[in-house]
């Protein structure tokens, strides 16, 4: 299996899985293309053919200036509450329960202090199965925000170790989601994101959309991402959808399934 490249200088292939399966690496997908090009470039042009299966970042694509009514929707539960970390948990036990939960565990918003390794960690402490969080794989994550954190300080201007400045942040926003298998107890689905970044106030923005496999299962009552839930939804995951924004008539022949907001 295929990720962002220089992650796997820290992985063996179990924690790679681990953080294709739990993560967005927020700022990270944009900034490395896997066989779509330069993720740090801006919106323009087609998605590429080819992606990696775990998370693939689309540099040449745009959205047509046309509006094309999406054909499938969901409106996606909120969880019951939120946790000790602020995440919000308590989703309910059916399939878009799991997606849910899924778009939220790979929805974040990086500014000022708060930093790609420390929503990582939030996501691994919040939405991981208990069975997999072991030293190792909190270290990988770790390491992996680390890494992901000096290369969107690299890409947007900034110093190493920096806050990011007024005006400047990295969002993620799923916006779409496909189901690749579904039980009772374990959901698999390839995820569409939005992946944003911004150096100040006055900088343009730029931005990339993103597929990546997820997958979770039912565990002490709620939603939790897991190892062998993902390797199953990999397993089962081709073909792959186009990437395609809302709006796109490629996203209707996708299938993929826009989100509204949960009221």
């Amino acid at each position: 299996m295929r990720h962002a490249g220089q992650l796997t200088k820290y992985m063996m292939p179990t924690a790679l899985a681990l953080v294709a399966a739990v993560l967005a690496l927020t700022g990270y997908a944009i900034l490395h293309g896997d066989g779509d090009g330069d993720g740090s470039t801006p919106d323009a042009g087609r998605a590429g053919a080819s992606a990696a299966a775990s998370a693939s970042p689309s540099a040449r694509y745009a959205p047509p200036a046309d509006w094309t009514e999406p054909a499938r929707w969901a409106a996606l539960p909120r969880g019951a509450r939120t946790d000790e970390r602020d995440m919000e948990v308590g989703f309910p036990h059916t399939t878009l329960g799991a997606v849910a939960m899924m778009a939220a565990s790979n929805s974040t918003s990086l500014q000022g202090a708060y930093d790609n390794q420390q929503a990582q960690l939030k996501i691994f402490d919040s939405y991981l199965i208990a069975a997999d969080q072991s030293d190792q794989n909190r270290e990988v994550v770790e390491l992996a925000g680390i890494d992901a954190d000096k290369q969107v300080r690299r890409t947007l201007g900034l110093p190493a170790g920096s806050d990011l400045p007024p005006g400047a942040y990295v969002r993620t926003r799923v916006v779409g989601f496909k189901i690749i298998r579904e039980s009772v107890d374990e959901v698999g689905v390839w995820l569409l994101s939005r992946v944003t970044m911004k150096a100040s106030e006055t900088q343009k923005e730029i931005g990339s959309y993103m597929r990546s496999v997820v997958a979770a299962q039912w565990a002490d009552d709620d939603w939790k991402t897991s190892l062998a839930a993902y390797s199953r939804a990999v397993a089962a995951s081709e073909p792959r959808p186009e990437i395609a924004a809302p709006g796109d008539p490629a996203f209707n022949s996708a299938a993929w399934s826009a989100i509204r907001e949960a009221s």
